[in-house]
């Protein structure tokens, strides 16, 4: 795997906050733990990385690590994009807006690529 994450999008991950997943366990076996990167960002943002969603990224800024944006796999489903309120501005010009925004998880796992013997 040698697909990095788009430098443009850098800003979105910046800020994510490094949190621990716990997904339930069958009867009689242990939770599954996995790192992931919880992230704030704004419905617009959300947009644009919607292409990337469920492929999994190297991060050149975090060496060694991948990202995986979570958006439909049935295993994370408490993790799937959640609306993450919205904020009333007003412009410079005086026009009122909102900016909404969504909460995203990111999995984040070690790159693991073997050689050829």
């Amino acid at each position: 795997m040698k697909r990095m994450w788009p430098e443009e999008f850098n800003a979105i991950i910046s800020g994510a906050e490094e949190v621990m997943l716990e997904t339930p366990a069958e009867a009689g076996e242990a939770p599954l733990q996995r790192k992931a990167l919880k992230a704030r960002i704004t419905m617009q943002d959300y947009e644009r990385i919607w292409p990337l969603a469920e492929m999994r990224f190297r991060l050149g800024e975090r060496d060694g690590k991948a990202i995986t944006l979570i958006t439909t796999n049935p295993h994370y489903h408490p993790w799937h994009p959640k609306d993450g309120g919205s904020v009333d501005s007003v412009s410079d010009s005086g026009r009122h807006y909102k900016t909404e925004y969504l909460v995203v998880h990111f999995l984040l796992d070690d790159v693991k690529e073997t050689s050829p013997a």
